[in-house]
C-alpha cells in the first residue's frame, strides 16, 4: 500500500513541514537526552529513569502540588503498590482490565500490581464508620500505577508502563457534588494559570451501557454542567461519551504548537461504592451511599513532565530549572570566591553550581547556554577585587556588573 498526503497550497504544505521540524526540536526524548534529565534502558523498556536534575524537577512540581492541595482541604494517603486480587475481582478491573495488569503470588495466594489506585482510596474511606459530619472528605495520592502498554504504543514519557498519578477521590453527599467541581475546577484553573498552558474542556454524559440509575446520572450530568457554566468557560459536549460507571470532564492541555494532551480528568463513580458497599451515616441516623469523584489534575506526573519540556523547549521556567544558576570563573584564581557565592546563594535557598574546570569562559558560557541555565555569573579578577560579578541570562546574554544584592533581587524578579 502507498498512502500520502496532499495540500491544497504550497503554502500550507510549508506551515505543515514547518510543524514537523519544530516537533522534532521540541521532542521531550531529545531534550531529556540532552539535559541529562531521564533515560530509557533496554532492560526496563517502558519504565524510565530518572537522573539527578530530572529528580530535582519532579520533586519541585511535586511539592508544589502538596502546596496547592493541602491549602485546599485534602489529605494525602499513601496506599501499597500489591494488592490481593480478589480486590481487583471485586472492583471490575479484573474483567475489563486484566490484559493490562501485571500479576505476582505471595505466600500462595494471587496478587496484582496496581494499574490504578482507586480500590486502596475506598479501603482507606471503609477503614472507620463515616458520618456526614465527615464528608466531603478529599483523599488525594501521587500513586504510583504499572500498565502493561503494547511495545509499539510506547513513545517516550508520553506513554510508559510504569508511572505516577496524581490521584485524589472525593466521597461526598449529593448536595455538595457542585462545590466539589467548582473546587476541582478552581485548582485546575490556577495550575494551568501557573504553568500558562491553554486547554480545553469535554463533558461527557451517559453511555449506552452505562449502570446506575438513569436519575442519578442526570443529576450528576447538571451539577458538572452547571460548574462550568457558573465559571464561563467554554466546553465541548460528547453525548453518550462517558464511562459506564459515570460522567466525566476531561481537560486537554494545547502544547506549544497545538497538539492536545489529555491531563486533567473529573469522574463521576456509581460503580465503586455500590461494589464496595460504601456508606456513611446520615443526620438521621441510618445509613447512606456517598457520591464517589475521581480526578487527578497533571494526570500522569510523566506525561506532565514531558508536556513542560516540550511546551518550553527545556527552557524551564526559574523555579523549575534544576540548576538556577551557573558560577563561571575566568580563571582558577576565581575558585575561592566563585564557592563563597555558590554558598551564599545556596543560602537563599537558590540551586547552583560552579564550573571550576580548566576552560576558556566563552566554552563554559556555550556550555550553560546549550544546557538552558536561566542565569550565569561570569567572575574575573576585576569581580573578585570589587565583590561584584557578571550577570548572564539565558538567551538575553549579558545583564552587567553588579552587586549581589542586586543580582539576587534581578534573579528572583523572574522566578
Amino acid at each position: 500500500r502507498v498512502y500520502g498526503t496532499a495540500f491544497p497550497t504550497e503554502e500550507e504544505l510549508l506551515a505543515y513541514l514547518a510543524k514537523i521540524e519544530e516537533a522534532k526540536r521540541r521532542d521531550h526524548r531529545r531534550i531529556g537526552k540532552e539535559l541529562d534529565l531521564f533515560s530509557m534502558q533496554n532492560e526496563a523498556p517502558g519504565f524510565p529513569f530518572f537522573h539527578p536534575r530530572g529528580v530535582v524537577i519532579l520533586n519541585t512540581l511535586v511539592d508544589f502540588w502538596r502546596k496547592v492541595h493541602i491549602q485546599r482541604g485534602y489529605q494525602e494517603i499513601k496506599t501499597p503498590l500489591i494488592l490481593d486480587q480478589d480486590l481487583w475481582i471485586r472492583s471490575g478491573h479484573w474483567d475489563h482490565y486484566r490484559e493490562n495488569m501485571y500479576f505476582t503470588e505471595i505466600d500462595g495466594r494471587p496478587f496484582a500490581i496496581k494499574p490504578m489506585n482507586c480500590p486502596g482510596g475506598i479501603l482507606v474511606y471503609k477503614s472507620q464508620l463515616r458520618s456526614y459530619r465527615d464528608l466531603p472528605l478529599r483523599l488525594a495520592e501521587l500513586g504510583v500505577v504499572h500498565r502493561h502498554e503494547r511495545s509499539g504504543v510506547l513513545h517516550g514519557l508520553m506513554r510508559v508502563r510504569c508511572f505516577t498519578q496524581d490521584d485524589a477521590h472525593i466521597f461526598t453527599t449529593e448536595e455538595h457534588i457542585k462545590d466539589e467541581i467548582l473546587g476541582i475546577m478552581e485548582i485546575v484553573q490556577y495550575i494551568y494559570g501557573v504553568f500558562g498552558f491553554p486547554y480545553r474542556i469535554e463533558l461527557s454524559t451517559r453511555p449506552e451501557n452505562a449502570m446506575g440509575e438513569k436519575s442519578l446520572w442526570d443529576r450528576a450530568e447538571q451539577a458538572l454542567q452547571e460548574a462550568l457554566e457558573d465559571q464561563s468557560v467554554e466546553y465541548k459536549l460528547n453525548p453518550g461519551d462517558g464511562a459506564f460507571y459515570g460522567p466525566k470532564i476531561d481537560i486537554k492541555i494545547k502544547d506549544a504548537i497545538g497538539r492536545a494532551w489529555q491531563c486533567t480528568t473529573i469522574q463521576f463513580d456509581f460503580n465503586l461504592p455500590e461494589l464496595f458497599d460504601m456508606q456513611y451515616i446520615g443526620s438521621d441516623n441510618t445509613p447512606h451511599r456517598p457520591y464517589m469523584i475521581h480526578r487527578a489534575i497533571l494526570g500522569s506526573v510523566e506525561r506532565f513532565f514531558a508536556t513542560l519540556l516540550e511546551y518550553h523547549g527545556g527552557r524551564l521556567p526559574l523555579w523549575l530549572a534544576p540548576e538556577q544558576i551557573r558560577i563561571l570563573p575566568i580563571t582558577d584564581a576565581q575558585n575561592d570566591y566563585a564557592n563563597q557565592l555558590q554558598t551564599k546563594l545556596k543560602e537563599l535557598g537558590f540551586r547552583v553550581d560552579v564550573d571550576s574546570r580548566n576552560e576558556k569562559v566563552g566554552y563554559k558560557i556555550r556550555e550553560a547556554e546549550l544546557q538552558k541555565i536561566p542565569f550565569m555569573c561570569v567572575i574575573g579578577k576585576k569581580e573578585e577585587a570589587d565583590g561584584t560579578l557578571t550577570l548572564r541570562q539565558h538567551v538575553k546574554g549579558d545583564l552587567g556588573v553588579m552587586n549581589f544584592d542586586e543580582a539576587v533581587k534581578l534573579i528572583r524578579e523572574q522566578a
